[in-house]
């Protein structure tokens, strides 16, 4: 919830994230349609291999269709937030200047 909150003024700067949105077949924690970028927050079992690997693919995938994804552990969100923000706010600035120049 700490994210959502942070996400939802960017609104003002042009970049609106939606919640759980689907994207293909998977639902996405967070999604900026308008530069095509993706927010994931993985907690502990996105550790394990099998569950790794299930997000290599699905990475693969999205990034097939254009996406950039972002991934942060859930402690980077609870106690570094303006780090992940900054991160997040420079890559989706990065991928406007991308958008508009093609």
């Amino acid at each position: 919830m700490r994210l959502w909150f942070r996400l939802r003024p960017l609104r003002k700067e042009g970049f609106s994230f939606r919640r759980q949105s689907p994207v293909g077949r998977y639902i996405a924690d967070f999604e900026c349609r308008t530069v095509k970028l993706i927010i994931e927050l993985d907690g502990s079992q996105h550790a394990k291999r099998e569950h790794a690997q299930r997000d290599l693919e699905r990475d693969a995938w999205l990034r097939f269709r254009g996406y950039q994804v972002l991934r942060f552990w859930n402690d980077d969100v609870l106690l570094r937030t303006d780090a992940v923000m900054d991160v997040i706010f420079e890559t989706a600035r990065l991928r406007l200047d991308l958008r508009d120049k093609v």
